[in-house]
């Protein structure tokens, strides 16, 4: 067979490929011109999700979903670039793996901006300073954030998305395995390759970093150190990897939720999640079936919990919030109800947000 018509049968193709995204991507200014002007949000969770199910619903292949939704991700991210600059920022410092999420959500035509803790994310986003933020909330081996959970307490931003990212840790080093003394990363990170360490590097010390970023960089200028961190730390630091895949679980992902000043639309048909807080205050003291008393406005109403975690509240002694993940949106009539009634008893019933269901 002979190669060159198949090729330019492909260059075909990628001409017209080229006229129809620059079409699309000038339909795209144009709606950026309108919300602009009616002060509408340029990111909208809920539509990004519309489009990515509806062009999988139209995928007949070869390529895969997953690849398909990569590629229009990055086909939104420059329409986003062009209707406004937007500013994101992530838990850092760069190549970090909420800096993974942060490009897997909003593609590479945005701008970034990496910050030291949670806390600053969330007064970054408060004051304006950047339009949205990217945070981790919970690993599937290691539990919740609880730094992130305490931080909407008190916090007017809303979740606007999420997302879910496999994490793949690597051992990072110029040094071999045999002369690795020390290995530094984020608590967290370290936890999760907690048994591959213990069997390959037992008589390491395991040094705790700021963040996987952080400490590839260590390992970069120290003798005998190495980092637990993801590829991409690797490459942007330039250090080589030791070993691959270390992590003691092959399924650990990482959730990440996406901060905005303005709350999500929903997607309906059963696809949005809402997330809350809510407090017991006295009413756990005084009744033994208080946390009972509180899902059962939810059930009766057939929201299902996909999410319960407790936190202290730190106000005073067995004082807890719970943090809850439930099924559909803030403005679902049902959910109206629901929360109506669990305010008659709670003392705090918050709403963090809601959000498309699948990240």
């Amino acid at each position: 067979m002979q190669l060159e018509p198949i090729r330019e049968k492909i260059d075909q193709l990628d001409r017209k490929l080229v006229e129809l995204l620059n079409q699309r991507l000038a339909l795209a200014a144009e709606i950026g011109r309108v919300k602009r002007d009616a002060g509408g949000q340029i990111y909208v969770a809920e539509r990004e999700d519309a489009v990515l199910r509806k062009i999988s619903s139209q995928n007949t292949g070869p390529i895969k979903n997953e690849a398909l939704q990569a590629i229009y991700r990055e086909i939104m991210s420059a329409a986003i670039a062009l209707e406004k600059p937007l500013l994101i920022a992530y838990l850092g410092p760069e190549a970090s793996n909420t800096h993974a999420a942060a490009l897997k959500k909003f593609g590479a035509s945005v701008d970034y901006h990496a910050m030291g803790t949670v806390s600053d994310i969330f007064t970054a986003v408060e004051k304006g300073e950047t339009d949205y933020a990217v945070i981790p909330i919970e690993n599937s081996t290691e539990g919740s954030v609880r730094e992130a959970l305490d931080s909407f307490v008190e916090s007017d931003l809303k979740i606007v998305a999420q997302i879910y990212l496999e994490i793949n840790h690597a051992l990072i080093s110029n040094s071999s395995l045999e002369n690795i003394v020390r290995v530094y990363s984020k608590d967290q990170a370290l936890a999760q390759c907690r048994h591959w360490l213990q069997r390959h590097l037992p008589h390491a010390q395991l040094v705790d970093a700021p963040s996987t970023s952080r400490a590839v960089q260590v390992a970069k200028i120290e003798p005998g150190a190495a980092a637990v961190a993801g590829e991409l730390a690797a490459e942007h630091y330039g250090v080589p990897i030791v070993e691959r895949n270390i992590q003691d679980k092959a399924d650990n992902t990482t959730r990440f939720f996406v901060l905005g000043r303005k709350a999500s639309g929903p997607v309906g048909e059963g696809k949005d999640l809402t997330s809350l807080v809510v407090s017991l205050g006295d009413e756990a003291a005084s009744h033994s079936g208080a946390l009972l008393k509180m899902l059962m406005p939810l059930a009766e109403r057939g929201i299902n919990l996909s999410k319960i975690e407790s936190r202290p509240s730190k106000k005073r002694p067995w004082d807890y919030y719970f943090f809850l993940d439930v099924t559909g949106h803030y403005e679902d009539p049902g959910m109206k109800q629901a929360l109506a009634e669990l305010k008659k008893f709670c003392p705090l019933v918050k709403w963090l947000g809601s959000y498309p269901g699948v990240g």
